[in-house]
């Protein structure tokens, strides 16, 4: 039975970064981050993977979580995702495993067709072509992953006697997870092959609008071919930043979000009235969209808070809720954002105050005893030590 407390919480970094700063620097607070995220206790931390155009810097997850896993103990890493088009099914299945043995554990396969345009037209992909890919690398490494011997050859790869020499950490495998956005393609694809499902424009009006809708295909889907769909695996990915008030929150990213919109822009050729300010960004991306991540809580964590109940209410319940990370403010601020979302936001869904308000409310309730008990105590101690006082009379 799925309850809101026991929602968990992570990042989700496709990454964003702004072109005008030293990418070796990004990858290292990139890092950083993930240290801070486990300090915090968020649960999860995704990756994803990109090729080009300049501001998504990471070609690897793989190798970006290798080196986070050892500077953190707890969090559990995605990666967000891995382009299956672009790879032979047999290396990306000895890939995850390897990482898996090396994290004990801590990784998440997500899977995906691949966005990017340009990174298919390098590799001389036809865009038409990746969504059938992914479903032929997932025929192949499903089995691979399970150690059984796989022979499968397609108009893009051979497997002959194939096989993973290396097994999972945990016997029961890795979870494996597909990415969805507005069409029902990814909740199909999740359901026949019993993955997990990544809802990636969860806060975007057309990807809300089709959450559950998007669920329903997926439950049934799962039923037809055997598999059982879990809202606990199910994943929302929105865009937030966090500060003490909406004005600071504002300030923070003031200096670097137009940068990230005008990436986003330049890729559809278009240069709207909007993104000539940082405030015609921030509420462009409030009350319109980031691309297709959905509209950005930009504020405080009651905005958060608000924003989280309206996708519970909207989808019945999901196991984790994913920020949408982007380099958009300095080091400090971008800490002291998910500080404020660990510290406000989580406990109010975990339910982790609820004794204490009940305390606090039972006192409230008795002062008028529990005070005058304490009264009368304070005057017995001082009569036992010095004795009843003098009577006066008349």
């Amino acid at each position: 039975m799925w309850t809101p407390d026991s929602i968990k919480f992570g990042a989700f970094l496709a990454p964003f970064h702004p072109l005008d700063a030293d990418p070796a620097l990004q990858l290292r607070r990139d890092i950083d981050l993930m240290e801070h995220l486990d300090h915090l206790g968020f649960e999860e931390a995704w990756m994803g993977e990109h090729h080009s155009t300049g501001a998504e810097i990471v070609p690897s997850p793989e190798v970006f979580i290798a080196a986070a896993a050892e500077r953190t103990e707890r969090i559990r890493f995605g990666t967000g995702v891995v382009s299956l088009p672009y790879h032979h099914p047999l290396i990306t299945v000895d890939r995850m495993m390897q990482l898996d043995l090396q994290t004990r554990g801590r990784v998440i396969f997500g899977t995906g067709p691949g966005k990017i345009p340009l990174d298919a037209h390098m590799m001389g992909i036809d865009p038409r072509d990746q969504r059938r890919r992914q479903g032929e690398a997932l025929e192949a490494i499903l089995p691979l992953m399970r150690g059984e011997i796989v022979n499968m050859e397609t108009d893009w790869f051979t497997l002959r006697d194939a096989r993973a020499q290396l097994p999972t950490y945990d016997p029961a495998g890795i979870e494996v997870v597909t990415a969805s956005t507005i069409s029902p393609n990814g909740s199909v694809l999740a359901g026949t092959n019993g993955l997990s499902l990544l809802s990636l424009a969860a806060s975007s009006p057309s990807g809300f609008d089709a959450l559950d809708r998007n669920w329903s295909i997926y439950e049934k889907v799962s039923a037809e071919h055997g598999h059982t769909a879990d809202r606990s695996t199910w994943r929302v990915v929105n865009p937030m930043f966090l500060a003490e008030t909406q004005a600071d929150a504002e300030r923070a990213v003031s200096r670097r979000i137009q940068s990230m919109a005008y990436y986003a822009n330049r890729q559809n050729g278009r240069y709207p009235v909007w993104g000539e300010t940082p405030q015609g960004v921030i509420e462009h991306w409030r009350h319109e969209s980031l691309g297709e991540f959905g509209q950005a809580i930009i504020g405080t964590p009651d905005q958060a808070i608000a924003q989280i109940e309206r996708l519970i209410e909207k989808t019945g319940g999901f196991g984790t809720m994913l920020i949408l990370h982007v380099d958009m403010a300095n080091w400090e601020d971008t800490k002291r954002s998910y500080e404020l979302f660990a510290s406000e936001v989580v406990p109010h869904f975990r339910r982790r105050n609820v004794r204490r308000q009940a305390s606090l409310q039972f006192a409230e309730d008795n002062r008028e005893y529990l005070i005058g008990n304490l009264v009368g105590a304070l005057e017995k101690a001082r009569t036992d030590y010095y004795g009843a006082p003098a009577q006066t009379g008349a």
